[in-house]
């Protein structure tokens, strides 16, 4: 349930606190498929699409949406409840990236089962070279970062 200290200056849940708590889920979903210990490598995507407000709640359904060699992504979905109405609204989407601990690990496969597993996890390949297309680049550009 979203309470006052939850909120923005917009009255609606701070960002900052759906990501921490979306990290938090995700990482059981991660855990629980890999079996082993898993850190988080990135949130590669996150998509605000309808706020949460006062007295509002909300579930973060998270599931195994790719699997690499030693990564797996995770695809999450935040449902809303109105405290008005109850009528459930798509509040968030958002991909994460958890790495392996273990060097030489070996991650089980994915067997997506509904419809929308399905389509969420058909374009994990394509997220994926895109993600490390990003890594590349952010590889070139950390050296310049100033730290000082």
């Amino acid at each position: 349930m979203v309470l006052n200290g939850d909120l923005n200056e917009h009255n609606t849940v701070y960002g900052g606190k759906l990501l921490e708590t979306l990290d938090g889920t995700a990482s059981i979903s991660a855990t629980k498929f890999a079996q082993q210990q898993l850190v988080t490598a990135s949130i590669d995507q996150f998509n605000f699409i309808a706020p949460f407000k006062l007295k509002d709640s909300f579930r973060i359904i998270s599931y195994v949406s790719g699997v690499g060699t030693r990564s797996l992504e995770i695809f999450a979905k935040l449902i809303g409840y109105p405290a008005s109405h109850g009528k459930p609204f798509l509040g968030a989407t958002a991909f994460l990236t958890f790495v392996a601990l273990n060097k030489n690990c070996q991650l089980p496969a994915i067997k997506p089962e509904t419809i929308e597993e399905i389509a969420v996890c058909q374009t994990y390949p394509t997220r994926k070279k895109f993600n490390l297309q990003r890594i590349a680049a952010n590889q070139e550009l950390n050296p310049q970062l100033k730290i000082n």
